[in-house]
């Protein structure tokens, strides 16, 4: 018994090594924002920037600057700015419901309904004309949107997801851009949920998930500068 016992310990031992070793492997695959080494095929990197449900109806104009949320306020408005002067596509998914819609018959409360300012991007976030405005019905900014027409159009074959909430909109976005085949991002310093501990929890969740790098968790400064790196060696478009 003792034999078996350790002949199972050790076995196990073996086991957690080969999953650090493939986790360790799997991690070393990417090398730039898409994933993909793609230095050595050739291809040109095109990411455009989705900025999910910050509106006015959502974070309002008086704000305490407590909330999780309001706390990404600035620092979303300054990596689009980097972002424009990279001439990275800014994209706004904003909320924009009917006054009866049928997501409004569960707990969720009326808002952001269409034809009001309550469904524009913050003013913080300062839109410019060359921004896209997109209007979603749903979760999703996919779900029956021209937003994959939209990207394809631009010849983007990359998405950086922001905004809020982490675990709804935010999540349903990267989920569909993935099922859409975009390489696809989540910028964790630059989403957020009421709670801290809920977004953390869905961070860590999909960090390494089964579907990485294809979908990954970045830091907004990590991107930024692995997309600098690829524009000098001419494969960022």
């Amino acid at each position: 018994m003792k034999t078996g016992v350790k002949e199972q310990r050790s076995q196990q031992v073996r086991d957690e090594g080969n999953k650090e070793k493939h986790e360790i492997t799997c991690r070393g695959k990417s090398n730039n924002i898409t994933g993909n080494n793609d230095s050595k095929r050739g291809r040109t990197v095109k990411p455009a920037i989705i900025v999910v449900d910050m509106l006015l109806d959502n974070l309002g104009l008086e704000r305490k600057g407590k909330g999780e949320e309001e706390k990404i306020i600035k620092p979303v408005a300054a990596f689009l700015k980097e972002c424009r002067q990279l001439s990275v596509p800014v994209i706004f998914a904003c909320d924009s419901f009917l006054k009866d819609d049928f997501i409004f018959q569960g707990r969720m409360k009326p808002h952001a309904i269409r034809g009001t300012d309550g469904t524009k991007p913050l003013p913080d976030l300062e839109p410019q004309p060359s921004d896209i405005i997109l209007e979603k019905r749903r979760f999703s900014a996919f779900f029956k949107t021209d937003l994959d027409q939209t990207l394809r159009t631009m010849h983007v074959d990359t998405v950086a997801v922001g905004g809020i909430n982490t675990h709804f909109c935010v999540l349903a976005t990267a989920f569909d851009a993935v099922c859409h085949d975009f390489t696809t991002i989540i910028l964790e310093d630059l989403s957020a949920a009421y709670k801290r501990e809920i977004h953390q929890s869905f961070i860590d969740t999909y960090r390494y998930s089964a579907i990485y790098p294809i979908l990954r968790v970045m830091k907004s400064k990590e991107f930024l500068s692995e997309y600098r790196d690829l524009r000098d060696l001419g494969i960022g478009d």
